[in-house]
């Protein structure tokens, strides 16, 4: 099952082929929020509150009608966050940025990559090597399909990094129930990420993008999609990109853990949008994107494709004035 969320207020449910509007319900967030406090699966409230009216899915994500698959009404309380160094391979894209840097043998990276492979997949009910996380915003920075990245004005870079987001709401017990994955393009800032290590923080301070289809249930271990860069029409770079537990070195899981452990991400009625990782990047293959250059992210079990056209964002008067 996939859901989708309306611009203007609405969910989709597709099964198949058959896409149709769920009956009462204005967002995703509500219906989800709704199926915690009945402590049912949100494919049962679905289904207790019925299908209504087809649409054609297609022509409202080309209309750009379709939004991220959960927001959170207000943005502050929506979190985009991530980790990295999470993916069989991740290791030699971000090597070869770092590499230069370090001359004294094994990169910072690399520790970190090969950390997980040791200890990221543990055992059941056994805590494994915690990964590298980083912060990506608020939901100000979450991003629907056909809206476009904008790059700061302060930005020497702007680059596509295809990955998998899941989707979790905090329960009036503060406990985190995860609602479902959607494809993400977490948008970064490499040529800033390379300058040190240490701007690393910096270089994720950028937007990303979500769906446009929520695949409510487990994930699959093995997924095989494909990210392109379009530019005046055409294909300026395409590459296949693997996520899925199969094709990484931590569990889901684990990551989930690691992130909610801290209490800070626990509050009652909070979303967060965490992004897991990847191992394909254009940028690690000589490509610089620039403004007008499209992205497209896509992968069978996620439905329709995720596009994002980059933009650049007007210089703005940033001096603090005092009071």
């Amino acid at each position: 099952m996939h859901l989708s969320q309306l611009k203007k207020g609405g969910v989709i449910c597709r099964r198949g082929p058959d896409a149709r509007l769920v009956n009462g319900v204005a967002s995703t967030y509500a219906l989800a929020m709704e199926a915690i406090e009945t402590g049912e699966k949100l494919s049962a409230a679905v289904e207790r509150r019925g299908l209504g009216q087809a649409v054609n899915l297609e022509r409202l994500a080309a209309e750009g009608a379709l939004d991220v698959p959960v927001r959170h009404p207000d943005p502050a309380h929506m979190f985009l966050t991530g980790t990295g160094l999470t993916h069989l391979g991740s290791a030699s894209a971000r090597d070869a940025m770092h590499a230069a840097a370090d001359t004294a043998g094994m990169t910072d990276s690399m520790k970190m990559f090969r950390m997980g492979l040791e200890g990221g997949k543990p055992g059941p009910g056994k805590e494994g090597v915690q990964p590298e996380w980083f912060y990506k915003g608020t939901g100000v920075n979450a991003v629907a399909s056909g809206d476009p990245l904008v790059s700061p004005d302060c930005a020497l870079d702007g680059g596509e990094e295809p990955e998998i987001a899941g989707f979790y709401l905090i329960g009036r017990d503060c406990r985190p129930f995860r609602v479902g994955f959607s494809l993400a393009n977490e948008f970064s800032d490499h040529v800033t990420e390379r300058i040190n290590y240490l701007y690393l923080a910096h270089s994720k301070l950028r937007p990303a993008s979500f769906g446009p289809e929520l695949l409510v249930g487990e994930l699959p271990a093995d997924i095989r999609g494909v990210s392109r860069v379009w530019r005046d029409g055409e294909v300026v770079w395409e590459k296949e990109f693997l996520s899925g537990e199969d094709n990484m070195s931590h569990t889901i899981g684990n990551l989930e853990h690691h992130h909610f452990k801290y209490a800070l991400f626990c509050q009652p009625g909070d979303l967060h949008v965490h992004m897991f990782g990847t191992a394909t990047l254009s940028f690690t293959d000589g490509i610089s994107c620039g403004e007008g250059d499209l992205f497209e992210i896509s992968a069978p079990e996620f439905g329709l494709p995720l596009r994002n056209p980059h933009r650049r964002e007007k210089k703005r008067d940033t001096k603090v004035m005092a009071l």
